[in-house]
């Protein structure tokens, strides 16, 4: 029995491991609320959007998390997180309005970006929080 379960969690750590090791190569991963202390400590500089389905802003910022997730490959990693599946989360940061942006640099909380802005501002917020060039 205790093999069994040493056997289905070294598996389970691979599997999160492999996911989390796909952020150098971009894209905007899924978050939850098991996940996500592990996320924001894992990587040095995250943005994390919260969304929600049912959320018009939501969808037309999705296409530029994905296409900012890209030009910051390996340098910043990208990450959603459904308001409407993990609502403790979203009160843990007090989320009363989306798309909401959680900019987080060491696992700490350094800024915010309430609403649908253009690219180039969120850009602009995340080269100068993270003090990129």
């Amino acid at each position: 029995m205790d093999e069994e379960i040493q056997r289905i969690r070294e598996k389970r750590i691979q599997e999160i491991t492999g996911k989390m090791n796909q952020a150098g190569k971009g894209g905007v991963q899924n978050v939850d609320e098991m996940h996500f202390q592990q996320f924001i400590a894992t990587h040095p500089f995250v943005v994390v959007d919260f969304w929600a389905e049912w959320c018009g802003p939501c969808r037309r910022i999705s296409p530029i998390m994905d296409e900012l997730s890209q030009e910051f490959a390996g340098r910043v990693t990208f990450g959603k997180c459904n308001t409407d599946d993990n609502r403790r989360l979203a009160m843990q940061f007090n989320i009363d309005a989306i798309p909401a942006m959680m900019l987080f640099s060491k696992g700490q909380l350094v800024d915010r970006i309430i609403g649908a802005y253009p690219k180039e501002a969120i850009r602009e917020k995340i080269i100068r929080k993270f003090a990129l060039d």
